[in-house]
């Protein structure tokens, strides 16, 4: 009987630390220390939230810079449902979606896409793509907003996320702050 009391002593005991203080400590730091990253890296405009500068968003519309194609299930870009496609280079589906991907993009303009603009990421939720990603959208996007493409070159420019450190990293864009960004830019600018 002594032995059972003593365990579930330390049982409680371990239980009240890993269970109860330790998660309370770590979330009141998170907190006090990374708010901005511990509250989904919110973007909030007008008070409404936008998004997440974490997580990608399904732009279809001519006039918006396009995303990187989700592989969640139904609902595009459900972070639920995080995963990729599974789906090989030989795969016929791949294949038949690069394609389909592939004419969409070229049927808006006459540069080549690039390369990541055709496959999903190994999340599917992936916010960013790369300048050359973006630079590839430039003719359709200045030509359907009337804006100049120096000007939406220089948009995408402001909105390169440089490497980390110097090193980590390739630069990004985040499609969603770009967006913003042009459905804050007027043509007579």
């Amino acid at each position: 009987m002594q032995h059972i009391v003593s365990s579930l002593k330390i049982f409680f005991a371990l239980a009240t630390l890993t269970g109860l203080i330790y998660p309370l400590l770590i979330t009141g730091m998170a907190q006090l220390l990374f708010n901005h990253q511990a509250n989904g890296s919110l973007i909030i405009e007008n008070n409404e939230i936008r998004g997440s500068s974490l997580i990608g968003q399904e732009f279809t519309q001519s006039k918006y810079f396009w995303s990187r194609p989700s592989a969640t299930s139904a609902f595009p870009y459900n972070a639920a449902a995080s995963s990729g496609s599974n789906l090989g280079p030989i795969n016929p589906k791949q294949k038949e979606a690069v394609e389909s991907i592939k004419a969409k993009l070229q049927s808006d303009s006459s540069a080549k896409p690039s390369a990541e603009l055709l496959t999903a990421s190994g999340s599917g939720l992936d916010p960013h793509i790369s300048p050359a990603g973006a630079h590839c959208q430039v003719e359709r996007v200045a030509k359907i907003r009337g804006l100049t493409k120096e000007l939406v070159e220089k948009l995408i420019e402001n909105h390169t996320q440089r490497r980390q450190l110097g090193i980590l990293g390739e630069p990004v864009v985040n499609v969603l702050t770009l967006n913003m960004e042009l459905d804050r830019t007027r043509a007579d600018r």
